[in-house]
């Protein structure tokens, strides 16, 4: 049986704030990211409103998660969004040193 749509509003609005603050962005930067107001990104998260498809998609996009995470909880992992957000602030020197030790921790998960 199909959720109440207050109930998935709800959960998605919680699965924006989690993975909002898993990136590090604020309210502010999220909305200003996404064009709508601070006050609809709160409402949102409270699960005050819904969010069409269209901002669905640019939320998805902001927060590198899928739109299946935001709509269902399946999908790409909010820990994962969090680590290629970070990825995404660094230069290609830094990148260099993160594979280096992503390297070096999964050879020594094997040993």
């Amino acid at each position: 049986m199909a959720q109440p749509k207050k109930e998935l509003d709800i959960q998605i609005g919680s699965r924006v704030k989690k993975s909002r603050e898993l990136v590090g962005l604020t309210q502010e930067k999220l909305a200003e990211t996404i064009d709508v107001s601070v006050q609809y990104v709160s409402d949102l998260e409270r699960g005050k409103v819904g969010a069409s498809t269209a901002t669905l998609i640019r939320i998805s996009q902001a927060l590198h998660v899928s739109c299946d995470y935001l709509l269902l909880g399946r999908g790409d992992r909010a820990d994962v969004a969090s680590i290629l957000a970070m990825l995404d602030m660094l230069d290609s020197d830094q990148i260099l040193l993160v594979h280096d030790f992503l390297r070096l921790l999964l050879r020594s998960n094997k040993s």
